[in-house]
């Protein structure tokens, strides 16, 4: 049976770990929502506050290692050396579990501590029922990583969709047996935070159980004594020509002075090559031929220090966009209670501010699912293609999503109040939801400028323009929750969003001397967007004094739910209808879109919309 080439397995297990990703953000967006409906307001501001708290910790205890355990794991392999691969992941996971039992000591033990500097005490069971998930999660991490470095994605895809599963499910079974035994506000949320713990633990044995297939597997196919000859052979293989290199090299290089002058020209002539951290392959010329080396065994302590040299740099890159996150948890619920509110208000005024995110997040994954064909596409444009490709591919996806995070956030924007009325059962933070519907636009063009930068080699400027983006939050929730209060951290979402997607594009701009005509990037959509907000408008109102006329009101929520889908559809319609109408969607830029703008581009000429 012929086996999947590399090329095919990777692009298979980019499509599983993507729908995988899909549904399980879809789950985790959907699951606030019954969460406020059942718990109410005052549990949804708890466990927003904590929920972001907890992240920042699990990318402190987790990010970064499992993707050293990816990498590492996949060179030992391609070096035929699974021995040290299976070391590897041995030594993470004790590592993984060690990090993960001290961080949920530390934050169960400073739960009291972190409530006060949030300034609400009701927080501190939620923070102690979040801690019990470290214990799991970190461990779990690690085994995808493994997995991830043999290209198996299914066990991550499997988990990732168990665990959201899970935890979405307890969380719903704990909060209605709660709310039964007439719970307090606070042991109430912190029920709900133990759906994580649930789905924390679930994706760890759905790990553990592919481990010990995967085990089982190789027993069979390799048995105890022929593993244990096949290592032999490749180490003495792999001795064989390291020693014949030392001594052809010797003959060529007659001390150390001349192998440090001959370091450079080898790179072109062969050779020593420098191994570098995590490389621990060495390319040697011998007699014109070409062989690989094998470095010599690490020890436990020096693959420990290996992985964590390469991991430190990629957590502290990834903190970037959980500090965002957290700027609201420390600072608005105490801004709040210097107004006057006391605790159990302050939560409740908190939990109405938090009912736009999962509407904001269905908009940011979307954009963060389709970001990742245009790394690839971008490093392709700038090998092949040139300057001009790359011009060509960032101008097209910033269009793209400029215009989808406008359309999101003006039909957010538009239809707050029947959306709000439909997915939480009244009127309540209306305002603070049109607000911060706006952070849709910054925030979808930050991703994909992110996106883009990332195929151009620039990895680390999307998280120096967030944590510049969370300091302007920061000073923006300061000036403005007292004086407009929740609808102020909103606005200043939005603004800082907008600057971290300024920031990107500025950058973005300049390493590919991109331009843009103030027609493309502000008139045309200025004017589909207005166009798009009237129809969506125009059909809520027209489908409220229908409502009306047969005497069914429209803040109920079955009316709000059909006033809200026929303002959507209808501002769909015309948003298709007027970009493409105004040339601002063109047939040659959608097929040029990877993987679906060719679909798309025929779809729309059928319907004769497009020039």
């Amino acid at each position: 049976m012929k086996q999947p080439s590399s090329g095919t397995r990777l692009l298979q297990g980019a499509f599983i770990l993507g729908l995988a990703a899909i549904i399980s953000k879809i789950i985790g967006a959907f699951q606030k929502i019954p969460l406020q409906n059942l718990g109410g307001d005052g549990v949804f501001g708890i466990y927003n506050t904590v929920y972001p708290l907890y992240m920042l910790i699990i990318t402190l205890a987790a990010a970064g290692l499992p993707l050293a355990v990816s990498k590492f794991v996949a060179e030992q392999n391609a070096l035929g050396r699974p021995e040290e691969s299976r070391r590897i992941i041995r030594l993470s996971s004790m590592l993984l579990g060690g990090i993960g039992i001290f961080t949920a000591m530390l934050m169960y033990v400073s739960a009291p501590w972190v409530a006060g500097l949030i300034g609400n005490q009701h927080v501190t069971p939620s923070i102690k029922a979040a801690s019990l998930a470290l214990l799991c999660v970190p461990l779990m991490t690690g085994l995808r990583g493994y997995f991830q470095g043999m290209q198996q994605m299914v066990p991550t895809a499997v988990s990732q969709v168990v665990e959201q599963t899970v935890r979405v499910t307890i969380m719903i079974i704990v909060l209605l047996w709660l709310i039964r035994q007439d719970a307090s506000l606070e042991t109430v949320a912190a029920g709900a935070m133990l759906g994580s713990v649930a789905g924390g633990c679930a994706g760890l044995a759905v790990m553990l159980g592919f481990v010990y297939r995967h085990r089982q597997k190789e027993r069979v196919e390799h048995p105890v004594g022929g593993e244990a000859s096949g290592a032999e052979d490749r180490e003495n293989k792999g001795k064989q020509v390291y020693g014949e290199t030392i001594n052809a090299g010797a003959e060529h290089l007659r001390d150390r002075s001349q192998i440090r002058q001959s370091t450079d020209a080898s790179l072109n002539t062969g050779g020593w090559q420098r191994a570098h951290v995590g490389e621990p392959v060495q390319h040697v010329t011998v007699a014109g031929e070409s062989a690989h080396v094998q470095e010599p065994k690490r020890s436990n302590a020096e693959w420990i220090r290996t992985l964590l040299i390469y991991a430190i740099p990629v957590c502290l890159g990834s903190l970037a966009v959980p500090l965002m996150n957290l700027v609201d948890t420390f600072t608005v619920p105490r801004l709040l209670r210097g107004e006057g509110l006391n605790d159990v208000q302050t939560m409740v005024s908190f939990g109405i501010y938090n009912r736009g995110l999962p509407l904001v997040q269905l908009v940011t994954m979307l954009a963060t699912s389709l970001s990742v064909l245009f790394i690839p596409a971008m490093a392709e444009a700038r090998l092949k293609g040139g300057p001009e490709a790359v011009r060509q591919q960032a101008g097209l996806a910033l269009r793209w999503f400029w215009l989808i995070g406008l359309a999101a956030s003006a039909g957010l924007a538009v239809l707050a109040d029947p959306i709000n009325r439909m997915l939480y059962g009244d009127a309540a933070g209306t305002e603070a939801l049109r607000y911060m519907a706006l952070t849709a636009a910054g925030s979808t063009v930050s991703i994909i400028a992110a996106a883009l930068l990332q195929g151009l080699g620039a990895v680390r400027a999307p998280a120096f323009s967030m944590l510049a983006a969370a300091g302007v939050k920061v000073l923006l929730n300061v000036m403005l929750v007292p004086a407009l209060g929740i609808s102020g951290a909103a606005l200043a979402g939005a603004a800082a969003y907008m600057l971290a997607a300024g920031l990107n594009v500025a950058l973005l701009a300049r390493l590919t001397a991109m331009r843009s005509t103030p027609g493309a990037a502000l008139a045309k959509p200025a004017m589909v967007i207005a166009a798009m907000s009237l129809a969506a408008l125009g059909m809520a109102w027209a489908a409220e004094a229908v409502l009306g006329g047969v005497g069914i009101a429209a803040t109920t929520r079955l009316a709000a739910m059909g006033v809200s889908l026929l303002g959507i559809a209808a501002g769909a319609a015309v948003f298709v209808l007027v970009a493409a109408r105004t040339g601002l969607l063109t047939a040659t830029e959608l097929a040029a879109l990877p993987k679906l703008g060719p679909r798309l581009a025929k779809l729309l000429r059928r319907l004769r919309v497009l020039r």
